[in-house]
């Protein structure tokens, strides 16, 4: 949506090309490498801007000395859903089974480190629950695993969730956010404030060591940006999705990854 939007204010094709895998830190990496002209830029996230290179010493890439922030897309709190085959309804009844079943429960993630992931391990902490990750590769194929009844449960973004919620096809059970979103409710927890937040946050980067020209080309790019999250089709479709437009200068972007290293990725 919002690539669409660029392309018609840059009167330039913007090619939309997914390297999923690691949690996003493939992709990453790929664009970490590629030529700093000024053309390849990066749609990032949480995880993979703070949570993985603090995770590991080895990402592949320097979220700060190897991209440039453009600015920020927005926010979206993560869903705990569940195939409806599970016979629970709300948080209580999920914790009650998840202590009585003889194994530990299942959940899938995009990836080791993702919030996805860490949302899972947040709630068998604070629960006192055995939860089993299991991770794949992207959002797509756990997602394939979920709607099959091959794992249990998932946490998603609500904008990934909230199709499958209302169709009935997934049980929403809570939302990892300090604010009710009407748009994913699926129970009363889902519709209740959490204590818990858990945010994901999609933003642009692009490679350092640009050229003075292709710098300069970044600030307007961040200016459609905002222009284009300031209009009122993207803002509703956001809104009715569970997501939060976030427009803003580079260095604001920058000071939020910093701060979501600071405060354990958004919690």
């Amino acid at each position: 949506m919002s690539a669409d939007k660029l392309s018609a204010a840059l009167g330039q094709q913007i090619v939309v090309e997914n390297r999923g895998g690691a949690g996003g830190t493939i992709g990453t990496r790929f664009v970490a490498k590629a030529a700093p002209d000024g053309y390849t830029i990066l749609l990032s996230y949480t995880a993979t801007m703070a949570i993985a290179p603090a995770m590991n010493a080895n990402a592949g890439y320097d979220p700060r000395k190897d991209f440039a922030p453009i600015g920020m897309i927005g926010f979206a709190p993560n869903v705990l859903v569940v195939h409806p085959s599970l016979p629970v309804h709300s948080i209580a009844e999920l914790i009650a089974y998840a202590k009585a079943a003889p194994a530990p429960l299942q959940y899938g993630s995009p990836g080791v480190g993702t919030v996805n992931h860490l949302a899972g391990e947040y709630l068998a902490n604070e629960a006192g629950v055995k939860l089993q990750h299991v991770p794949y590769k992207g959002n797509g194929p756990a997602m394939g695993d979920l709607l099959g009844g091959h794992i249990p449960m998932m946490f998603l973004p609500v904008p990934v969730a909230v199709g499958n919620v209302k169709a009935g096809t997934l049980r929403g059970l809570a939302i990892t956010s300090c604010d009710a979103i009407e748009s994913a409710a699926g129970s009363a927890d889902a519709r209740r404030k959490r204590r818990a937040r858990l945010r994901s946050g999609a933003a642009l980067r692009a490679r350092r060591r640009l050229p003075a020209h292709r710098l300069r080309s970044l600030r307007d790019l961040n200016k459609e940006l905002n222009a284009a999250l300031a209009s009122e089709d993207v803002k509703n479709r956001l809104a009715t999705e569970g997501a939060e437009a976030v427009p803003g200068t580079p260095e604001a972007y920058a000071a939020d990854i910093d701060a979501d290293e600071r405060n354990g990725a958004g919690w």
